[in-house]
């Protein structure tokens, strides 16, 4: 799973760190909720195409965290698609369309989790590399279309199995591309689903650190530093496990 999530690097060292095209400035954000803009990387093919080389040609787009199949009737009445589970994206009607010609990195600084299980108050928890670099979601991205026209780009985050680090706080975690991959995942005229099945499984255990924080991050309106900040975990008076909400195999709704 993958509710809200955090940005917080500049637009330099974004550039720099995916080898995208230039990025307008923008303010650090702490809080980042489903339907608000997010930044996706995706592979400019006709730009490479052009240049006539193999260098990785790559651009960044604001989309809606959210989405929307290009199938979709009417999207107020359809499903907040905010994450798609890797394991059965390339299956599923609402995503398969964008893991075969639409695959997207994230960027983010990391990610926010809740424990339930256990617990009468869940737990927040600011997850974040251990080594402070930017990381890479791997996303899936859509343009919808309405009548009249109009269009919004939409994307949805990856998820997989949570690792031994992250799976006693929740059982799903973001799908993490690591540099070294971006080129292989971005190319979508190359590189079938099948082909990238690899890179969707979880990253290494000692990659992420997970820092209790306050409940504050449960508010989108919520945006400043302080909620990364740490917080000691207070015992409980009685300890219940709960089960998890019964949703979707595709979609979670914050």
């Amino acid at each position: 799973m993958c509710g809200r999530f955090a940005l917080t690097a500049t637009a330099d060292a974004l550039q720099a760190f995916f080898e995208a095209t230039e990025l307008e400035r923008h303010e650090p954000r702490f809080n980042i909720a489903p339907t608000q803009p997010i930044i996706m990387i995706r592979s400019n093919a006709d730009t490479m195409r052009r240049a006539g080389d193999n260098r990785p040609h790559r651009e960044t787009v604001f989309v809606r965290w959210g989405l929307l199949p290009s199938w979709t009737k009417d999207p107020n009445d359809f499903p907040l698609l905010i994450n798609a589970r890797a394991e059965t994206a390339a299956q599923k009607a609402s995503f398969k369309a964008a893991m075969r010609h639409r695959r997207t990195l994230i960027p983010a600084s990391g990610f926010y989790e809740w424990q339930r299980e256990g617990r009468q108050k869940p737990q927040a928890y600011w997850v974040r590399p251990r080594s402070g670099d930017i990381v890479a979601f791997a996303g899936l991205m859509e343009t919808w279309s309405s009548d009249d026209g109009s269009e919004i780009d939409t994307g949805a985050v990856l998820t997989t199995q949570a690792n031994a680090a992250i799976s006693h706080i929740h059982h799903r975690m973001p799908v993490v591309i690591r540099p070294e991959e971006f080129t292989r995942w971005l190319d979508c005229r190359a590189q079938e689903p099948r082909d990238v099945a690899d890179l969707l499984s979880p990253i290494d255990e000692n990659f992420f650190e997970a820092i209790p924080v306050s409940d504050r991050v449960n508010k989108a309106a919520n945006t400043g530093p302080d909620l990364q900040d740490a917080v000691d975990i207070a015992p409980e008076l009685e300890s219940v496990p709960q089960d998890e909400p019964k949703q979707s195999d595709q979609l979670t709704l914050f």
